[in-house]
């Protein structure tokens, strides 16, 4: 079963208890072996504690031993002291001395009894198939005769099953108590992972619902500084600001119905009087028709704007599109000669010093005519509009009547026109398209009363005053 179809839930317990079952197994392993080995040391210990009297080793002669099929010793009577005794000689032959099993010779137990190592202690098979642990030590002075020749060593034996039986009493207790582990962990587990995704269990509920019925204001508690505390407080802002765009898109939907209508009515006025004197056979008067045309051109033009105006601000932000170097003071020489078409009379001067910025040149003259369009628009009876630039600084005066203090906030809302430009043209929407603009080139732009009357129009950009060879424009 592919373990991704599994619900988070159930792969969290999961995990747990895997978790748990290989601390376990890993503790249990130590534990076993830690025990084997304590066990091993006190039964080597014992061995070395194993003295047999001389004596008895004398009473039992070698020529006493007795070969069995396998040329093996005959049985004898246990050991007085619960181990196993036989001698060995150089050739691996065996006499047991003391019980009734013999004890597989090892080359160890060989090189002990011709006296080229002075002890052996190692495992060995017994003629019973049991495992024994051997210690072999060399008999000094002690001479073979009959079954075994040359020189002897002795080997004492105790089985091995005095380690391996409670090792595997252990070995039953730790595999139980394992058990109980891995089972209990998955059971912690699975608790504390319904207790842990609630949170996530709520985000899901929230999603699901926005989904379902595009309710936007719902909201997620986040409470600490977890994760999932910061993924609820990231959703709240998700859903926050999807609100707020759907609340600019309404706004921004109502606000230009409410623009176009104007002058589609107009439109509309205007077409219909033209029409109605085409099919009533009674021509308009030549002046009253040409006014008619003329209102119908500026309407269109009105429109045409409008829509660029809706169109430019429907586009995402620009400001991680590549941009390239231009002249901030050509792209100002270029917006003044437009404003001085749209002027009728009023003088607009310029002094522009030379400040090269990174921008899209046709976005950022239409920002510059915005400001020149406004200056103009509002500075008509104030005789003329000067612009300078200097260390990257565009300035655009007028000496028009100012704006009030408490719109000053509200000039660079879309659609937002003070009460005493209603009744001329336009969208509200030019000084929002240059606010836009500059952001994207991150730069800033204000407006503020003039010293003397009139309004002050400052927009600086990151730039120089030299074009550089390649790379970045240098902020100044």
């Amino acid at each position: 079963m592919n373990p991704s179809a599994l619900p988070l839930r159930t792969r969290l317990a999961a995990l747990t208890a895997a978790a748990v079952a290989l601390a376990v197994a890993a503790i249990a392993l130590s534990a076993w072996f830690l025990v084997r080995g304590q066990l091993l040391a006190s039964l080597d210990e014992r061995l070395q504690e194993s003295r047999i009297p001389v004596n008895l080793l004398e009473r039992a002669r070698v020529t006493d031993c007795m070969a069995d099929d396998s040329g093996g010793p005959g049985e004898r009577g246990p050991s007085p002291f619960g181990d196993i005794a036989q001698l060995v000689d150089s050739r691996g032959q065996r006499c047991v001395i003391f019980g009734d099993i013999g004890l597989e010779v090892a080359a160890a137990d060989r090189a002990v009894a011709a006296d080229q190592r002075a002890s052996a202690l190692h495992t060995v098979t017994g003629t019973d198939g049991s495992a024994y642990r051997v210690l072999t030590r060399h008999l000094p002075g002690v001479d073979a005769e009959g079954l075994l020749q040359g020189p002897v060593a002795l080997t004492v034996a105790r089985p091995m099953d005095e380690v391996n039986d409670p090792l595997r009493a252990l070995a039953l207790v730790l595999a139980a108590v394992a058990a109980a582990g891995v089972v209990g962990a998955a059971g912690v587990g699975v608790l504390l992972a319904r207790a842990g995704l609630r949170p996530v269990d709520r985000l899901t509920e929230a999603a699901e619902h926005i989904a379902r019925t595009e309710d936007l204001s719902v909201r997620i508690p986040a409470e600490g500084d977890d994760e999932l505390a910061r993924l609820s407080r990231a959703f709240n802002s998700m859903t926050a600001a999807l609100a707020s765009s759907r609340e600019l898109q309404q706004q921004l939907i109502a606000d230009a119905g409410h623009e176009l209508r104007t002058p589609l009515t107009s439109l509309r006025t205007n077409v219909e009087l033209l029409t109605r004197s085409e099919t009533s056979g009674r021509p308009l008067a030549p002046g009253v028709r040409r006014e008619l045309m003329d209102s119908v051109t500026a309407q269109l033009g009105e429109l045409g704007t409008l829509v660029g105006d809706l169109q430019e601000l429907s586009r995402p932000e620009r400001s991680g599109r590549a941009r390239e170097i231009t002249g901030l003071h050509e792209i100002a020489q270029r917006a003044a000669a437009r404003a001085r078409l749209r002027a009728r009379g009023l003088e607009i001067s310029t002094e522009l010093d030379p400040w090269y910025v990174r921008a899209e040149p046709a976005a950022l003259e239409r920002a510059v005519v915005n400001l020149l369009d406004n200056a103009v628009k509002f500075g008509a009876g104030g005789g003329s509009v000067a612009v300078t630039l200097r260390d990257g600084e565009l300035r655009i005066r007028d000496h028009g009547p100012g704006i009030p203090a408490d719109e000053l906030p509200h000039v660079w809302e879309r659609f937002w026109r003070s009460p005493d430009a209603r009744g001329l043209p336009g969208s509200g929407l030019g000084l929002s398209i240059v606010a836009r603009t500059v952001r994207e080139c991150g730069g800033e732009v204000g407006l503020a009363p003039a010293p003397g009357g009139g309004t002050v129009a400052n927009l600086r950009l990151p730039g120089a005053p030299e074009p550089p060879p390649d790379g970045p424009v240098p902020r100044h």
